[in-house]
């Protein structure tokens, strides 16, 4: 599902109930994320319908680099020469996409929280289990951040990943949360405001104390690596959160 303007000018691209962000300006293009391998199909249609072409993007900044926000960022590279940009503390994760830290194993979630499975099932089929690492990672850095359409700021949210970032969109009222805060865990099944389940979280703890940088924005809208976007504040979407990890 491609939805325009999910923020002004930031763009929404959903499968397999994963999210990756189209940022416009007259630049050209920044691709945050790049979901799972099936999913380029459907980007390529996505930027067709904003009247740009694989020209256009100038480059994808991840994140972080668990398998589900790498898909295609490897084709990119090779096939249109964009460059991909990440965490150096991430750049392990992106080369080896199935070896990363987690505090749990994931493989009785399934059982445990069935309203899963058809999350899981849906990432499987658009090819989460293919998919090919990044080697020729650059490292993200504000410097670089600043030359590229949108200019977000960087802000580190270290915990799901140890290089997990999101971006702040100061102008356009805005935080891509990445992993670091979503509105629907993929490993539970569960809605709502929160931090992503320890079958796929390096260190809860500093995750949830993360939270912090990103409510410190002060955006209005937040767009999470999973789950629907969250118009009503990123202070109050921190504060549940915070709630829901308490139980």
């Amino acid at each position: 599902m491609f939805t325009r303007d999910a923020a002004p000018r930031i763009h929404r691209l959903e499968h397999a109930r994963t999210n990756l962000y189209v940022v416009e300006d007259s630049s050209g293009l920044t691709l945050v994320d790049a979901g799972l391998p099936a999913t380029e199909a459907l980007l390529a249609r996505a930027v067709r319908e904003l009247g740009r072409g694989p020209e256009d993007i100038r480059a994808v900044v991840l994140t972080h680099a668990h398998f589900d926000h790498i898909g295609f960022a490897r084709k990119l590279q090779r096939r249109f020469g964009i460059p991909v940009y990440a965490d150096p503390g991430d750049h392990y994760i992106a080369a080896h996409p199935y070896r990363y830290k987690r505090e749990r194993s994931p493989l009785l979630y399934p059982f445990r929280y069935p309203r899963a499975i058809p999350v899981l099932t849906a990432m499987a089929a658009a090819g989460a289990l293919m998919v090919p690492g990044v080697p020729d990672m650059q490292p993200l850095t504000q410097a670089v951040l600043d030359t590229l359409p949108g200019s977000p700021v960087l802000v580190p949210v270290p915990g799901h990943t140890a290089g997990s970032v999101a971006l702040w969109f100061r102008e356009r009222d805005t935080v891509v949360s990445g992993d670091a805060l979503v509105t629907l865990d993929p490993y539970t099944g569960r809605p709502g405001p929160q931090i992503v389940a320890r079958a796929a979280t390096a260190d809860s703890t500093q995750a949830l104390d993360s939270l912090a940088a990103l409510g410190d924005t002060g955006a209005s809208i937040v767009l999470p690596g999973h789950g629907d976007p969250w118009m009503h504040g990123v202070r109050g979407a921190v504060a549940l959160a915070l709630e829901a990890s308490a139980h």
